[in-house]
């Protein structure tokens, strides 16, 4: 066993919990939330995009002072405010309280999420962080396996609120004492550099390599886009395909899974054959057109497999790519304040595209949806090949 696993274990399980309870909880209380406080439940969504909103905005702070301090406060922190946001929410009694809530919860996710956790992996491990951050991305996969029954549970058993308030136990009981147990304080992380500049301080790199920046901007903004709204309409745009319900619904949970297995390969091609994250990125990228392809020209329940387990395996991939690749690139010094730059557009697109891919799916069926995601899939990867990683 490595020296890292208990770290690595313990972080995945706090993912886990995070995601669990933030960016999975408005598909499970957003219908029965609205039907009590009187309103529809777009708007709980809406309060969601505020949210994410506020992640966009606050990544490059939060990932400057990682890179200067480390990310236990930081990511203690985060369990904190996630607990008394999804506590506000339990209590919350108008759509004004809802999104305070929301907001709350948003500086909880800019403060915990993987972009957090990746750049205090980096702070500490420099450019051995690569395993770690597959690790902890492999076992936060089970997060909407896991989070989305266990809250289902809740709200059949008792009620949204009691969801809500399970999940800020989670966090304050659970989340917290791991991330102050497993991430190292800046006065341990000041005494295991000796004094020396540590690997993950300083300034973000200039950008020298423009073309790079650039090219990894428009990656992480396209793939953000596909990864959310094919969270969001996956199957509505199945159902729109002309498969039944039960189909549509058996296909779409094939995602979860071949996510997972994705990780786990990639993590073994990583510790065993030493892969290239940028040719592991373009190959993860290329999944889902593939998977897009499969549905037009297979359709029906084969077609409907083929896009599930395509575009799930690719968006496994596309998690770790976002981490790694960075680093791969730019190397560890101020890695942190690099993801919260290039979070911001992947914040951006992530929230308008369920709203966009809505209005595509009403005006003209799964032809145009497919094609749009396909489109947007390809621009990832063009930016990909613009990557340079030699002096030309």
């Amino acid at each position: 066993m490595s020296a890292r696993t208990p770290q690595v274990l313990a972080l995945g399980l706090v993912q886990t919990v995070a995601w669990a309870s933030s960016t999975y909880l408005p598909a499970l209380l957003a219908r029965p939330l609205a039907a009590e406080l009187g309103f529809d439940s777009a708007l709980v969504f809406a309060a969601f995009s505020v949210a994410l909103l506020l992640m966009a905005a606050l990544g490059p702070a939060v990932g400057r002072h990682i890179d200067r301090r480390g990310g236990q406060g930081v990511l203690c922190l985060s369990s904190l405010i996630l607990a008394a946001g999804l506590g506000l929410l339990g209590m919350a009694d108008s759509l004004a309280g809802v999104f305070a809530a929301w907001a709350l919860i948003g500086v909880g996710m800019a403060l915990g999420l993987y972009d957090a956790a990746f750049a205090a992996l980096v702070r500490e491990h420099g450019l051995a962080a690569r395993l770690p951050i597959t690790g902890i991305t492999l076992l936060g996969g089970f997060a909407s396996t896991i989070g989305w029954p266990l809250t289902a549970w809740l709200v059949a058993h008792w009620d949204w609120r009691t969801a809500c308030l399970a999940w800020a136990g989670a966090n304050l009981l659970l989340a917290l004492p791991l991330n102050y147990r497993f991430m190292p304080s800046a006065l341990r992380l000041a005494a295991k550099a000796g004094g020396a500049s540590p690997a993950g301080t300083g300034q973000a790199p200039p950008v020298a390599n423009r073309r790079n920046f650039l090219a990894l901007l428009v990656f992480g903004a396209a793939t953000a886009f596909v990864t959310s709204a094919m969270a969001a309409h996956l199957p509505g745009l199945l159902l729109a395909s002309g498969l039944p319900l039960t189909v549509a619904i058996a296909a779409a949970a094939l995602v979860g899974p071949a996510q997972v297995a994705a990780r786990l390969a990639e993590l073994v091609a990583a510790h065993k054959l030493r892969t290239n994250p940028l040719s592991t990125a373009r190959l993860a990228t290329a999944l889902h057109p593939l998977g897009g392809l499969g549905l037009l020209l297979l359709g029906g329940p084969p077609g409907a497999v083929a896009l599930a387990l395509l575009h799930g395996a690719g968006n496994g991939m596309i998690t770790i790519a976002k981490g790694t690749l960075p680093l791969f690139l730019f190397g560890p010094a101020g890695y942190g304040l690099l993801q919260g730059r290039l979070a911001v557009a992947q914040r951006l697109t992530q929230a308008a595209a369920p709203f966009l891919l809505a209005l595509l799916l009403e005006a003209g069926g799964a032809v145009r949806g497919i094609a749009l995601s396909f489109a947007v899939s390809l621009l990832a990867l063009t930016a990909l090949f613009f990557i340079r990683t030699a002096p030309e």
